[in-house]
């Protein structure tokens, strides 16, 4: 496809809690896909090289995480399938448009001169969509994220640290990275519920809580205490630190 539709309103609002080069990542990577037509390769450094991002591995990564499903064939989105796929449904109405008036005008002309030899066929075929999965199969792996239920219970296990009051498009975005992570990993021998990635997030909660430092009962280095909050917890590199045990050693 070498044009796509593009809602900024939209954009905007899924968008927002990016950082500058997270978006021209995003941007690029929703630019070769509809150019190619093609699941986004699964090697980072490779994505990295069709985007001329080389030095962005990570905020790739990041992006492809949160924006994409990643599948044997490599990374997909299901509203850019859906998109191709009316493309490919408008490009096959035209085709047997055109075969219709094609077999009429033969039909007018043998008529006309009794010719008795057939009318030549199209060769042309539809254009074939199908370049992933399923939409279906894929979204069965990953429910719907449930971002009043983690607060729930990031409240109720971690009463000491600072309450959620403000639930911007920032901390949305990396709550749906986190779940979408969580669900993949979840859904690997059958597809993830709401149910068990909540309870997934129970879990990681009550580890958090058996962390001194991240509770607050640890001083820094400066004599103060530091206080973990929930967008703190949810960024990309601190989640992964804490699901390592890397802040439950602190005494």
């Amino acid at each position: 496809m070498h044009y796509y539709q593009f809602n900024i309103g939209d954009y905007q609002s899924h968008t927002g809690h990016l950082s500058e080069i997270e978006d021209l990542a995003y941007r690029r990577m929703l630019d070769w896909i509809y150019l190619h037509e093609k699941p986004i390769p699964k090697e980072i450094n490779e994505v990295a090289r069709n985007i001329r991002m080389r030095t962005h591995c990570e905020s790739i990564t990041i992006v492809l995480q949160e924006f994409f499903i990643c599948t044997e064939t490599g990374w997909v989105s299901d509203r850019v399938q859906r998109e191709i796929a009316k493309a490919g449904d408008k490009s096959r109405k035209a085709s047997e448009s055109a075969r219709a008036r094609w077999d009429a005008d033969a039909l007018r002309t043998q008529s006309k001169s009794n010719a008795t030899h057939n009318t030549l066929p199209i060769t042309q075929d539809p254009i074939d969509t199908n370049i992933c999965p399923p939409s279906g199969e894929l979204d069965a792996k990953i429910p719907a994220c449930n971002h009043q239920g983690v607060i729930d219970l990031y409240h109720q296990q971690l009463p000491t640290l600072r309450r959620v009051e403000v639930w911007n498009a920032a901390r949305q975005g990396y709550l749906r990275q986190r779940w979408r992570e969580v669900a993949i990993e979840l859904g690997k021998d059958k597809p993830a519920t709401v149910s068990a990635v909540l309870d997934w997030f129970d879990d990681f909660f009550g580890h958090i809580n058996k962390s001194k430092f991240l509770v607050g009962k640890v001083n820094n280095k400066d004599g103060r205490p530091f206080t973990a909050d929930l967008e703190w917890i949810l960024k990309p590199s601190n989640f992964a630190k804490i699901v390592e045990g890397k802040y439950h050693g602190a005494h």
